[in-house]
């Protein structure tokens, strides 16, 4: 049985924001259970890029205060700090509002850019994958994520937040070599296996729904949650964005391997009643993810078959101001993405014949102006998953 605690928190008010943390780490334990006197422990929030706290793609400041603080108290060495899809990490966490709280607390930004290879035999997906210094040389992470949602995974909370743990310049190489939503999710359970964060502290006072993690709009939920069981937490947030939890890669992948439980009889939730939460109205993808492997469906029926039903990012043209970002994020080689023939005075172009469908280039677009579009056969066969 695992256990995660719901509080209610209404604003980003730090009092309000503290006495939540406090309650929410009580609940499942105690500040004590998780960190020693001088045990060197990493913060690590949700800093996909260099966003204004007030477009909630981030974790907010005022809860990574608040958790900051709680640490403090254990006599923990802190550190803390994050990966971002692309950019400076410190520059970032500064665009975020997060480096100037770390300042403010005297919390070292630990070293998210250089890296080492670990083995992982228990891997499920992958033995081998490089992991930054700034973990390696902690005792015990702290996880810290924000409530998104995610257009290849569903959603971004526990599980997904370790993919920060990955040097930045290294992430596209694993979504190459993994395009089926699936694999990737085995990929990430790896990861949090690998590292396995003492606790989990989900930022859900203002979610983001719709075309998350990064262009999707802000959603009060007014929740918290707390758990050292990252599977059954997210099960928890499906539960109140009103998502079936198998139609999420990483609780679907983790099933049978240990990596947490996701039953509601298998789950002890504590705290605030989960059903005040509950919004049945929250955009979300609510299907299970299809599967896409682009490399081994590559020049066959099957793969234009898929092409008809699995959905395909678009840009809209009147939001997109032409930076150039998705082509330099996309991993496909050749690049999907491209400037055309028109040059960068319009919009870059997807050739969808060798786009595998990992949305990097929606979740990092600036300005929302990328946007996935449900082909017509998928509309007409909506029961048929492939």
């Amino acid at each position: 049985m695992s256990r995660v605690a719901l509080v209610r928190c209404e604003t980003y008010q730090y009092d309000a924001v503290k006495n939540a943390v406090e309650k929410g780490v009580n609940l499942i334990g105690g500040i004590n259970k998780f960190a020693d006197k001088n045990e060197k422990i990493l913060l690590k929030p949700n800093i996909l890029v260099g966003d204004n706290p007030d477009k909630h793609t981030t974790t907010h400041p005022s809860v990574f205060k608040a958790v900051a603080e709680l640490f403090l108290q254990t006599k923990a060495i802190l550190s803390y700090g994050d990966s971002p899809g692309f950019g400076y990490p410190e520059l970032t966490a500064k665009k975020a509002g997060i480096y100037k709280v770390g300042n403010e607390l005297n919390i070292k930004f630990a070293d998210f850019i250089n890296s080492s290879n670990v083995l992982f035999k228990n891997g499920i997906q992958i033995k081998n994958f490089n992991i930054v210094k700034g973990v390696l040389d902690a005792d015990g992470v702290i996880s810290i994520p924000k409530l998104k949602t995610h257009q290849l995974e569903r959603i971004t909370g526990a599980v997904k937040n370790q993919m920060g743990c990955i040097p930045g310049f290294l992430k596209n190489e694993f979504h190459l070599k993994f395009p089926d939503a699936y694999d990737f999710a085995r990929f990430l359970l790896d990861i949090n296996n690998y590292i396995k964060p003492r606790l989990y502290i989900v930022d859900g006072i203002i979610a983001m729904e719709g075309n998350g993690p990064r262009g999707g709009d802000a959603k009060k939920l007014s929740v918290l949650l707390f758990s050292n069981d990252p599977i059954a937490i997210d099960a928890a947030i499906c539960k109140i964005i009103n998502l079936n939890p198998e139609f999420v890669p990483t609780i679907k992948a983790s099933i049978g391997t240990g990596s947490g439980v996701y039953k509601e009889d298998e789950i002890e939730l504590v705290g605030d009643d989960i059903n005040s939460f509950i919004d049945r109205k929250f955009k979300v993808i609510r299907q299970p993810k299809e599967k896409y492997n682009y490399n081994t469906a590559k020049g066959n029926i099957f793969s234009l078959i898929k092409n008809h039903f699995v959905r395909k990012p678009y840009i809209v043209d009147l939001n997109c101001v032409k930076c150039g970002i998705c082509i330099k994020v996309c991993p496909s080689n050749p690049k999907a993405l491209s400037w055309g023939n028109k040059g960068k005075d319009n919009p870059p172009e997807y050739n969808y014949s060798i786009c595998f469908r990992c949305y990097c280039c929606q979740e990092l677009c600036p300005e929302k102006a990328i946007k996935l579009k449900t082909p017509f056969l998928r509309k007409i066969f909506k029961k048929l998953y492939i």
